[in-house]
């Protein structure tokens, strides 16, 4: 079973930064694909950014720019460092790890941490 555990959510004022952290039970050099996704009050959950297995990375167009996706191996855990935040960034965040082959893969998901960002 995969387990991910998120940290570092919290309050900030708006402009602040925040560094999520999601910490894998797996060897994430395993994982072919890293996501995080958020999840705003009576909203759909939205995917904020992905690292792929080549280290590839995408970003959903409202944090392109001042988010960034970042693995480090050695302690299978994947960051969000998030910069110039505003008040609509708030929302709880999940990470997500993509694990198998084409056609059989499978998805988990941590707990969630808040970030809520004051104006």
């Amino acid at each position: 079973q995969v387990q991910l555990v998120e940290s570092g959510g919290g309050l900030v004022q708006a402009g602040g930064s925040l560094r999520l952290s999601c910490a894998a039970s797996v060897s994430i050099s395993s994982v072919n694909a890293m996501n995080w996704y958020r999840q705003a009050p009576g909203k759909q959950r939205e995917l904020v950014a992905t690292m792929t297995k080549v280290r590839s990375t995408n970003y959903f167009d409202s944090v392109r720019g001042r988010f960034t996706i970042s693995i480090d191996n050695a302690k299978n855990t994947v960051y969000l460092q998030m910069n110039s935040l505003k008040p609509e960034d708030t929302a709880v965040y999940y990470c997500n790890a993509v694990i198998g082959v084409p056609g059989i893969q499978n998805s988990y998901w941590g707990q969630g941490t808040q970030v809520t960002v004051s104006s």
